[in-house]
Protein backbone atom coordinates (compact mmCIF):
# COMPACT_ATOMS: atom_id res chain seq x y z
CA UNK A 1 0.00 0.00 0.00
CA UNK A 2 2.55 2.75 0.59
CA UNK A 3 4.58 1.70 -2.34
CA UNK A 4 1.18 1.98 -4.38
CA UNK A 5 0.84 5.75 -2.40
CA UNK A 6 4.50 6.55 -2.97
CA UNK A 7 4.25 5.78 -6.81
CA UNK A 8 1.27 7.53 -7.17
CA UNK A 9 2.48 10.62 -5.23
CA UNK A 10 5.42 10.67 -8.05
CA UNK A 11 3.01 10.24 -10.66
CA UNK A 12 0.84 13.54 -9.57
CA UNK A 13 3.95 16.23 -10.77
CA UNK A 14 3.56 14.19 -14.37
CA UNK A 15 -0.25 14.25 -14.70
CA UNK A 16 -0.08 18.28 -14.02
CA UNK A 17 2.54 18.30 -16.72
CA UNK A 18 0.53 16.72 -19.00
CA UNK A 19 -2.63 18.60 -18.04
CA UNK A 20 -0.97 22.00 -18.35
CA UNK A 21 0.25 20.84 -22.25
CA UNK A 22 -2.91 19.38 -22.95
CA UNK A 23 -5.48 21.44 -21.26
CA UNK A 24 -6.02 24.98 -22.03
CA UNK A 25 -8.16 25.57 -19.27
CA UNK A 26 -5.70 24.06 -16.83
CA UNK A 27 -3.11 26.32 -18.25
CA UNK A 28 -5.49 28.92 -17.85
CA UNK A 29 -6.04 28.28 -13.83
CA UNK A 30 -2.35 27.29 -12.92
CA UNK A 31 -1.35 30.78 -14.11
CA UNK A 32 -3.78 32.83 -13.11
CA UNK A 33 -3.12 31.26 -9.27
CA UNK A 34 0.46 31.80 -9.63
CA UNK A 35 -0.29 35.67 -10.62
CA UNK A 36 -2.16 35.82 -7.73
CA UNK A 37 0.28 33.79 -5.32
CA UNK A 38 3.49 36.29 -6.74
CA UNK A 39 1.53 39.09 -5.69
CA UNK A 40 0.55 37.56 -2.34
CA UNK A 41 4.09 36.05 -1.58
CA UNK A 42 5.76 39.70 -3.40
CA UNK A 43 3.50 41.37 -0.65
CA UNK A 44 4.10 39.38 2.35
CA UNK A 45 7.88 38.97 1.98
CA UNK A 46 8.66 42.27 0.68
CA UNK A 47 6.15 44.71 3.15
CA UNK A 48 8.57 44.54 6.31
CA UNK A 49 11.10 46.02 4.69
CA UNK A 50 9.06 48.51 3.18
CA UNK A 51 7.99 49.73 6.62
CA UNK A 52 11.19 50.38 7.81
CA UNK A 53 10.38 53.82 5.45
CA UNK A 54 7.47 54.06 6.24
CA UNK A 55 4.14 55.03 4.39
CA UNK A 56 6.31 57.00 1.11
CA UNK A 57 6.11 56.96 -2.76
CA UNK A 58 9.18 55.84 -3.19
CA UNK A 59 8.37 52.08 -1.74
CA UNK A 60 6.07 51.71 -4.85
CA UNK A 61 9.73 51.39 -6.65
CA UNK A 62 10.30 48.06 -4.58
CA UNK A 63 6.92 46.57 -5.46
CA UNK A 64 7.21 47.63 -9.14
CA UNK A 65 11.08 45.47 -9.45
CA UNK A 66 9.27 42.58 -7.56
CA UNK A 67 6.19 42.84 -10.33
CA UNK A 68 8.35 43.55 -13.46
CA UNK A 69 9.70 40.16 -13.72
CA UNK A 70 6.12 38.80 -14.12
CA UNK A 71 5.80 39.47 -17.87
CA UNK A 72 9.03 36.97 -18.30
CA UNK A 73 6.98 33.76 -16.97
CA UNK A 74 4.62 34.69 -18.72
CA UNK A 75 6.65 35.03 -21.97
CA UNK A 76 4.85 38.76 -22.82
CA UNK A 77 6.39 41.29 -24.13
CA UNK A 78 5.60 45.35 -23.80
CA UNK A 79 5.73 47.48 -26.55
CA UNK A 80 6.26 51.38 -25.77
CA UNK A 81 5.11 53.67 -27.75
CA UNK A 82 5.64 57.59 -26.45
CA UNK A 83 7.19 57.13 -22.86
CA UNK A 84 8.91 60.34 -23.83
CA UNK A 85 5.52 62.21 -23.06
CA UNK A 86 6.17 60.70 -19.26
CA UNK A 87 8.87 62.53 -18.79
CA UNK A 88 7.16 65.44 -17.27
CA UNK A 89 8.58 67.33 -14.70
CA UNK A 90 6.13 68.20 -12.10
CA UNK A 91 3.11 66.84 -11.08
CA UNK A 92 0.60 65.21 -13.74
CA UNK A 93 -2.38 62.73 -13.67
CA UNK A 94 -2.31 59.53 -15.40
CA UNK A 95 -5.66 57.92 -16.90
CA UNK A 96 -5.90 54.44 -18.48
CA UNK A 97 -8.03 51.74 -19.81
CA UNK A 98 -8.65 48.80 -16.89
CA UNK A 99 -9.30 45.47 -18.56
CA UNK A 100 -7.85 42.74 -15.76
CA UNK A 101 -5.57 42.09 -12.82
CA UNK A 102 -2.79 41.88 -16.02
CA UNK A 103 -2.68 45.51 -15.90
CA UNK A 104 -0.16 45.55 -13.13
CA UNK A 105 2.33 44.12 -15.46
CA UNK A 106 1.56 47.06 -17.96
CA UNK A 107 1.75 49.83 -14.97
CA UNK A 108 4.90 48.37 -13.88
CA UNK A 109 6.69 48.47 -17.04
CA UNK A 110 6.03 52.42 -17.70
CA UNK A 111 4.61 53.71 -14.49
CA UNK A 112 7.09 57.09 -13.92
CA UNK A 113 8.76 58.65 -10.56
CA UNK A 114 6.76 59.15 -7.57
CA UNK A 115 3.49 58.03 -8.65
CA UNK A 116 0.62 55.93 -7.32
CA UNK A 117 -2.26 54.93 -8.24
CA UNK A 118 -5.82 55.31 -6.90
CA UNK A 119 -7.53 52.51 -5.64
CA UNK A 120 -10.51 50.88 -4.32
CA UNK A 121 -10.85 51.27 -0.53
CA UNK A 122 -12.03 47.45 -0.12
CA UNK A 123 -7.77 46.48 -1.27
CA UNK A 124 -7.14 47.80 1.79
CA UNK A 125 -7.92 45.01 3.60
CA UNK A 126 -6.59 42.11 1.55
CA UNK A 127 -4.19 41.03 4.62
CA UNK A 128 -0.35 41.62 3.75
CA UNK A 129 -1.32 43.38 0.20
CA UNK A 130 -3.19 45.90 2.03
CA UNK A 131 -0.56 46.77 3.76
CA UNK A 132 1.88 46.69 1.08
CA UNK A 133 0.00 48.98 -0.99
CA UNK A 134 -0.55 51.20 1.74
CA UNK A 135 3.15 51.31 2.60
CA UNK A 136 3.69 52.51 -0.86
CA UNK A 137 1.23 55.87 -0.57
CA UNK A 138 -1.71 54.56 -2.61
CA UNK A 139 -4.75 56.09 -2.50
CA UNK A 140 -7.68 54.36 -1.31
CA UNK A 141 -10.80 56.09 -2.31
CA UNK A 142 -14.68 55.05 -1.06
CA UNK A 143 -16.32 54.29 -4.49
CA UNK A 144 -19.78 54.12 -2.16
CA UNK A 145 -19.36 57.68 -0.48
CA UNK A 146 -19.49 60.73 -2.71
CA UNK A 147 -18.51 62.68 0.28
CA UNK A 148 -15.48 60.68 1.04
CA UNK A 149 -14.22 60.39 -2.15
CA UNK A 150 -14.27 64.37 -2.54
CA UNK A 151 -12.75 64.59 0.01
CA UNK A 152 -9.94 62.66 -0.68
CA UNK A 153 -9.62 64.57 -4.11
CA UNK A 154 -9.53 67.42 -2.95
CA UNK A 155 -6.43 66.15 -0.06
CA UNK A 156 -4.83 64.72 -3.10
CA UNK A 157 -5.05 67.70 -5.36
CA UNK A 158 -2.68 69.64 -2.76
CA UNK A 159 -1.06 67.06 -2.05
CA UNK A 160 0.34 66.48 -5.65
CA UNK A 161 1.79 70.02 -5.70
CA UNK A 162 3.51 70.19 -2.38
CA UNK A 163 4.91 66.67 -2.90
CA UNK A 164 5.68 66.60 -6.91
CA UNK A 165 3.16 63.82 -6.91
CA UNK A 166 2.10 61.86 -10.11
CA UNK A 167 -1.52 60.03 -9.89
CA UNK A 168 -2.41 57.13 -12.13
CA UNK A 169 -6.14 56.44 -12.19
CA UNK A 170 -8.59 54.24 -14.03
CA UNK A 171 -11.55 56.37 -14.92
CA UNK A 172 -13.84 53.47 -16.06
CA UNK A 173 -13.68 52.75 -12.47
CA UNK A 174 -14.27 48.98 -12.99
CA UNK A 175 -12.74 46.41 -15.48
CA UNK A 176 -13.84 46.09 -18.93
CA UNK A 177 -12.67 43.54 -21.30
CA UNK A 178 -14.97 44.99 -23.89
CA UNK A 179 -13.63 46.32 -27.32
CA UNK A 180 -15.04 49.55 -26.04
CA UNK A 181 -14.44 51.68 -22.95
CA UNK A 182 -16.78 52.49 -20.65
CA UNK A 183 -18.30 55.88 -19.95
CA UNK A 184 -16.08 57.62 -17.55
CA UNK A 185 -16.28 58.45 -13.72
CA UNK A 186 -15.78 62.38 -13.29
CA UNK A 187 -12.87 61.96 -10.46
CA UNK A 188 -9.34 61.68 -12.30
CA UNK A 189 -10.64 65.30 -13.97
CA UNK A 190 -11.44 66.86 -10.94
CA UNK A 191 -8.51 66.07 -9.62
CA UNK A 192 -6.31 67.54 -12.25
CA UNK A 193 -8.42 70.52 -13.19
CA UNK A 194 -8.47 71.24 -9.04
CA UNK A 195 -4.72 70.62 -9.03
CA UNK A 196 -4.08 72.55 -12.63
CA UNK A 197 -1.97 69.70 -14.02
CA UNK A 198 -1.78 68.02 -16.93
CA UNK A 199 -3.67 64.90 -17.82
CA UNK A 200 -1.72 61.76 -19.38
CA UNK A 201 -4.11 59.70 -21.53
CA UNK A 202 -2.74 55.98 -21.85
CA UNK A 203 -4.37 53.33 -23.71
CA UNK A 204 -2.98 49.05 -23.06
CA UNK A 205 -4.05 47.30 -26.26
CA UNK A 206 -6.27 44.27 -25.88
CA UNK A 207 -5.50 40.79 -24.59
CA UNK A 208 -7.88 38.94 -26.38
CA UNK A 209 -5.27 37.57 -28.32
CA UNK A 210 -3.10 35.76 -25.61
CA UNK A 211 -5.45 35.92 -22.24
CA UNK A 212 -9.40 35.61 -22.32
CA UNK A 213 -10.90 34.49 -18.81
CA UNK A 214 -14.06 33.39 -20.66
CA UNK A 215 -12.37 30.93 -23.12
CA UNK A 216 -9.91 30.08 -20.01
CA UNK A 217 -7.31 30.92 -22.42
CA UNK A 218 -3.55 32.15 -21.54
CA UNK A 219 -0.77 32.07 -23.52
CA UNK A 220 2.22 34.21 -24.89
CA UNK A 221 1.83 37.41 -26.51
CA UNK A 222 2.54 40.88 -26.89
CA UNK A 223 1.07 43.55 -25.26
CA UNK A 224 1.13 47.31 -26.70
CA UNK A 225 1.12 50.57 -24.47
CA UNK A 226 0.41 53.99 -26.26
CA UNK A 227 0.99 57.05 -24.38
CA UNK A 228 -0.97 59.70 -25.67
CA UNK A 229 -0.18 63.33 -26.04
CA UNK A 230 -0.83 65.24 -22.30
CA UNK A 231 -3.41 67.61 -22.14
CA UNK A 232 -3.34 70.40 -20.30
CA UNK A 233 -5.65 71.81 -17.60
CA UNK A 234 -4.63 75.02 -16.85
CA UNK A 235 -7.03 77.78 -16.41
CA UNK A 236 -10.44 75.08 -16.55
CA UNK A 237 -12.39 75.06 -13.83
CA UNK A 238 -15.03 72.21 -13.12
CA UNK A 239 -17.57 73.42 -15.29
CA UNK A 240 -14.74 72.62 -18.29
CA UNK A 241 -14.77 68.95 -16.55
CA UNK A 242 -17.29 67.61 -18.55
CA UNK A 243 -16.26 68.08 -21.81
CA UNK A 244 -12.55 67.58 -20.69
CA UNK A 245 -13.52 64.00 -19.58
CA UNK A 246 -15.53 63.24 -23.04
CA UNK A 247 -12.63 64.45 -24.97
CA UNK A 248 -10.00 62.68 -23.46
CA UNK A 249 -12.09 59.45 -23.29
CA UNK A 250 -13.05 60.06 -27.30
CA UNK A 251 -9.01 60.46 -27.84
CA UNK A 252 -8.71 57.37 -25.33
CA UNK A 253 -11.53 55.54 -27.36
CA UNK A 254 -9.83 55.77 -31.18
CA UNK A 255 -7.04 54.69 -30.10
CA UNK A 256 -7.73 51.62 -28.72
CA UNK A 257 -9.90 50.70 -31.54
CA UNK A 258 -7.00 51.26 -34.06
CA UNK A 259 -5.31 49.16 -31.56
CA UNK A 260 -7.94 46.60 -31.44
CA UNK A 261 -7.82 46.24 -35.23
CA UNK A 262 -4.02 46.41 -36.27
CA UNK A 263 -1.98 43.43 -37.76
CA UNK A 264 -0.56 41.32 -35.02
CA UNK A 265 2.04 39.63 -37.43
CA UNK A 266 4.65 40.55 -34.61
CA UNK A 267 2.74 38.41 -32.28
CA UNK A 268 4.93 36.83 -29.62
CA UNK A 269 5.40 33.57 -30.50
CA UNK A 270 7.73 32.12 -27.83
CA UNK A 271 6.01 30.01 -24.98
CA UNK A 272 6.09 31.18 -21.35
CA UNK A 273 8.87 30.01 -19.24
CA UNK A 274 5.97 28.17 -17.36
CA UNK A 275 5.39 26.16 -20.06
CA UNK A 276 7.52 24.19 -23.18
CA UNK A 277 9.63 26.63 -25.34
CA UNK A 278 10.35 29.29 -22.62
CA UNK A 279 11.79 32.47 -23.80
CA UNK A 280 11.60 34.97 -22.25
CA UNK A 281 11.09 38.23 -23.98
CA UNK A 282 14.29 37.97 -25.48
CA UNK A 283 14.30 40.12 -29.18
CA UNK A 284 11.65 42.09 -28.06
CA UNK A 285 10.03 43.78 -31.23
CA UNK A 286 10.41 47.46 -31.26
CA UNK A 287 8.87 49.33 -34.46
CA UNK A 288 9.74 52.23 -35.73
CA UNK A 289 8.60 55.19 -33.65
CA UNK A 290 8.30 52.88 -30.59
CA UNK A 291 10.80 53.25 -27.51
CA UNK A 292 11.37 50.69 -24.56
CA UNK A 293 9.73 50.35 -21.34
CA UNK A 294 11.10 52.41 -18.18
CA UNK A 295 13.23 49.94 -17.14
CA UNK A 296 13.26 45.95 -17.30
Amino acid sequence: MDVLLLHGLLLLPLAALLLYRCSPPFQYLLKVAFFNCWIVATATLLSPFAAFRGRSVENMKILRAALLPLKRFYGIRMRVSGSERLRLPGPFVIVCNHQASLDLMGMVEIIPERCVPIAKRELLYLGTVGWACWLSGIIFIDRHRRDAAIEVISHTASTMQRENLRVWVFPEGTRNPGRSMLPFKRGAFHLAVQAQVPIVPIVISPYWNFFSPKEKRFTSGTCTIRILPSVDTRGLSPKDVPELTESVRQAMAEALAEMSTSDHRDQDKEQPLLGPGAGGDRGSPRGQGDTAGSSN
